[in-house]
């Protein structure tokens, strides 16, 4: 049994970090740049798995160079990829990520693959039901045919609802945990009564619902009340590309061990405020033992971290 199974379209993201973005005409030495794995579920699944529970991904990526890369990845954090499909004389996603020290934003600009999405019938189901969780990032036909197969299996069904889309909000009365973006609260409410909007998703279906809110942190509720927590201020932000994503796999792997889902939101917090002291959304993911460190005394131990920024920066060399 997987304790998670993701599906996903995944992309290749070239990170480039400076000091400011550059003006209309100019340029800009970069700071950093770094080649990573990215995509919501999928770098979702990779922090999930970092922290110790056991992962599968299910998804297409092309035949190319960025494809192998993508799939290599998985599976140097030990994530099962017998799910993915490799779709013959297709591209892979490519995003090209520029963030910067002064603003602390970034601003994509991709080049949308051309490997076709999966199809339900394309999907294994056996992968599906032996999971705990199904971790999901939208909605449309053959997600849904995804989402009740997982559930007549008794499989509860995770989303990352970052984007807001129709397809989304129809999907909530299947989803079990909901964990949505600032912009998606906003674009649901005018107003800042937290814990009645939050019970109002949770009546639609949910049993957990979650807004990430940036820099201020997350709110919540669930059968043990209604929560607000703050995120750790304190550490240096170098890039915060992926941060929401390291939260939802921080805060199922809260969960899978035994966490409350206070605890394991603020659990979340840690790991996805860690990632942002270095760039891109994977490089600075920390294990279990450094996150637990962390919230006992607040220090970081970047040894494995700083390992894996010198192993993305060679790029396409670890393909």
């Amino acid at each position: 049994m997987y304790d998670v199974v993701g599906i996903e379209m995944p992309c290749i993201d070239l990170n480039l970090n400076m000091d400011e973005f550059p003006k209309v005409a100019q340029g800009n030495r970069i700071n950093q740049y770094s080649w990573q794995g990215g995509g919501k579920v999928a770098s979702g699944s990779v922090a999930c798995a970092r922290l110790g529970a056991k992962c599968a991904i299910m998804g297409c990526v092309g035949d190319d160079i960025f494809g192998r890369f993508i799939v290599g990845d998985f599976q140097r954090h030990g994530i099962d990829t017998s799910g993915m499909m490799v779709r013959e004389g297709s591209t892979t996603s490519l995003s090209c990520v520029l963030s910067d020290l002064e603003s602390g934003n970034r601003t994509f600009v991709f080049a949308p693959g051309t490997a076709p999405r999966f199809k339900f019938e394309e999907l294994d189901l056996n992968l599906i039901q032996s999971a705990k969780y199904l971790f999901i990032s939208n909605g449309g036909e053959e997600t849904v045919k995804a989402v009740d197969a997982a559930r007549e299996a008794g499989v509860q069904v995770f989303i990352d609802a970052d984007s807001y889309s129709e397809d989304i909000i129809e999907l909530i009365p299947k989803i079990d945990i909901f964990v949505a973006s600032e912009y998606f609260y906003k674009r649901m409410y005018g107003n800042e009564d937290f814990e009645k909007n939050c019970r109002e998703v949770m009546a639609k279906g949910p049993r957990i619902v979650i807004f990430t809110m940036g820099p201020k942190g997350c709110i919540g509720v669930s059968e043990e009340g209604f929560f607000n927590i703050p995120t750790f201020l304190e550490l240096p932000v170098v890039d915060t590309v992926g941060a929401g994503d390291v939260f939802h796999g921080g805060f199922l792997a809260g969960l899978i061990s035994g966490r409350s889902v206070a605890e394991s939101a603020r659990f979340a917090n840690a790991v996805s405020s860690i990632k942002c002291t270095r760039i891109g959304g994977r490089a600075g993911i920390p294990d279990l033992k450094t996150v637990e460190r962390f919230l006992e005394d607040g220090f970081i131990d970047y040894t494995e971290i700083d390992e894996r920024v010198k192993h993305y920066e060679r790029g396409l060399d670890n393909v």
